[in-house]
């Protein structure tokens, strides 16, 4: 224990984790070994603690950023807790992804060129798309929409489609949709990018929101997710708690009607 704490620059939680002790036993033991222990490690060397702590910093931002690690599994990775991992990731000012199971960011992205090749240009439906790619429709149809290419709701591909930046266009520009935005405080993001860079952080959706653009402005749940960052399913919920029926599935929302008879 006296040499990994004073040798090896290891905190006393970290040693409790590789002993199987707790930390008053490592604290014990190393008060006994004659080693000043003083709270959160203060009393250690600087400048060894520096380097380890910049050399943990940069491998945490890395498994985060480039393994895509969730702040959990690093704290299991490099022995310290998990609110501690996110702090020092805030500190460097790493992006932090949000929590939950609708990470947006966290799912898989199909290359947009792919995707221009096998499901416009060949006309391939997203089930035979996700088994050549090997990931599920769902992936392949979300990924279409990031990228802003037309989605198809089955049958022969259209000829044309709005895209993504089109539609958010369009969306903003109409008057109903407008004065709701307005009335509730609701932000323009620029229409550029995936939806997860749009709102790294989804606006604050209220039941009451949700029904205005739902019901009142004839969006869909689509539509909203693009103008909110929230994910449908959360806005599918939002409606059915405040006892709003939803449209079948299928078929053009009343906004993308009034949007092409007014085009």
């Amino acid at each position: 224990m006296a040499h990994l704490y004073a040798c090896q620059m290891l905190s006393t939680y970290q040693i409790a984790r590789i002993t199987g002790d707790n930390r008053q036993r490592v604290n014990r033991v190393l008060r006994k070994a004659g080693i000043t222990v003083n709270p959160r490690g203060l009393g250690r060397p600087k400048g060894g603690l520096d380097d380890q702590a910049r050399d943990r910093d940069e491998l945490m931002t890395d498994l985060y950023l480039r393994l895509r690690l969730s702040s959990t599994q690093i704290a299991g990775l490099v022995g310290i807790n998990a609110h501690t991992v996110r702090d020092r990731l805030v500190a460097r000012g790493v992006p932090m992804r949000t929590r939950g199971r609708y990470n947006r960011e966290d799912r898989i992205v199909i290359p947009q060129a792919d995707l221009a090749d096998m499901y416009v240009q060949a006309g391939l439906s997203a089930d035979e798309v996700g088994q050549m790619l090997g990931v599920s429709h769902r992936i392949v149809l979300r990924s279409a929409h990031d990228a802003g290419l037309p989605v198809r709701l089955g049958g022969a591909p259209p000829r044309h489609g709005p895209s993504e930046i089109e539609l958010i266009r369009a969306l903003y520009a109409d008057t109903m949709v407008s004065e709701v935005l307005t009335r509730h405080g609701v932000p323009r993001v620029p229409p550029s990018g995936p939806i997860w860079q749009r709102f790294p952080a989804p606006d604050k959706l209220t039941a009451e929101l949700a029904a205005e653009l739902y019901s009142g402005c004839g969006l869909s749940l689509y539509h909203i997710e693009l103008l909110t960052g929230q994910p449908t399913v959360t806005v599918s919920r939002l409606l059915h708690a405040s006892g709003v029926p939803l449209r079948p599935a299928g078929g053009r929302s009343p906004f993308m009607r009034r949007w092409r008879e007014g085009n």
